[in-house]
């Protein structure tokens, strides 16, 4: 494994949305169907309904309106990207997109480490391991550590307490996808099954000028969860001179976050992350990198010999 990391994303610390405005009760957000309180709506039932905006922000961009348009495609809506009346009665089958949970101590226990920038130093490290309870919380819920905040303002994150959260825990299992393809211009993997359909989505971040990624037919030949990252500075055009090769070890801050799916071209993956706010929004040395809640959802869905595509 030799692939993939945000350019200039050595430093694996999360860029942190600013908190959507307004109302941000449950009871307000469960009921919205305009303003910023239904942008953050529409952002998690798309979520469960397994079209993906990425990170939950409540602040919608051009994640959330390729996931409606995909949304509105599989559903049979004219796919205009744009919230319609058509579109929410659709989504409302996804029930409530705010529920509360209550922490618990495996929640908040950590380790909690902090993660250096360069790769010698994290070679060193035992485990690539969460920074913050905020940041570990953010990735349980497919949302920033902002949003998650703002949902509970003035509450700590402590064992006892009850948060309000996106919706996205127990989502439903996804069927084994017949094909995968990768969609560069759109910045899209979509799952397709054995009758060409395309039932699931999310956004990614592919190639470069630099490292462009490989168009043409591929498959996935292994799936590795947990996995080490062997950095190579041969294989980046942008790597120090002094930088050595290294064995970073396995956690969700690792470059390739907490799941690899090898591709048959060589080099090649389809991979998490450490920074899920960049997907869709950068660039990468080639590979394909998703938040590590969509990676690890496509990984249950394939397995050695599935075709992938990769296009324009």
């Amino acid at each position: 494994m030799a692939c993939a990391i945000a350019l200039g994303a050595v430093l694996p610390l999360r860029v942190v949305a600013a908190a959507p405005a307004g109302p941000m009760d449950a009871s307000t957000i469960n009921a919205a169907t305009t303003g910023r309180a239904a942008a953050l709506r529409a952002q998690i039932l798309l979520e469960r309904a397994h079209f993906s905006p990425g990170e939950i922000d409540g602040a919608g961009g051009t994640n959330t309106r390729e996931a409606i348009a995909g949304f509105q495609l599989a559903q049979g809506i004219n796919p205009g990207g744009v919230m319609d009346d058509a579109t929410w009665t659709a989504l409302q089958q996804q029930g409530d997109a705010i529920v509360q949970y209550t922490l618990t101590d495996t929640d908040v226990k950590g380790p909690f480490v902090r993660i250096p920038s360069s790769m010698a130093a994290q070679a060193r490290m035992k485990a690539m391991g969460y920074a913050s309870v905020a940041e570990a919380l953010g990735e349980k819920f497919h949302c920033s550590p902002a949003l998650l905040k703002a949902l509970n303002p003035g509450k700590a994150f402590t064992a006892g307490t009850v948060l309000n959260v996106p919706n996205v825990q127990n989502l439903s299992a996804l069927p084994k996808a017949a094909r995968v393809i990768v969609d560069k211009s759109a910045s899209l993997l979509l799952l397709v099954d054995g009758a060409g359909k395309v039932y699931a989505q999310f956004p990614v971040s592919s190639g470069s000028e630099h490292d462009p990624l490989p168009i043409g037919e591929w498959k996935i030949t292994g799936i590795a969860r947990d996995p080490v990252f062997h950095y190579n500075p041969q294989l980046f055009w942008d790597a120090k001179a002094s930088d050595r090769k290294a064995t970073i070890p396995a956690g969700p801050n690792n470059p390739v976050g907490v799941v690899w799916m090898d591709l048959s071209k060589e080099h090649y993956g389809i991979h998490g992350t450490p920074e899920p706010s960049r997907i869709g929004k950068t660039e990468s040395h080639g590979c394909i990198r998703m938040t590590n809640w969509s990676a690890l959802e496509v990984a249950g869905t394939v397995a050695a010999g599935t075709p992938v595509k990769l296009q324009e």
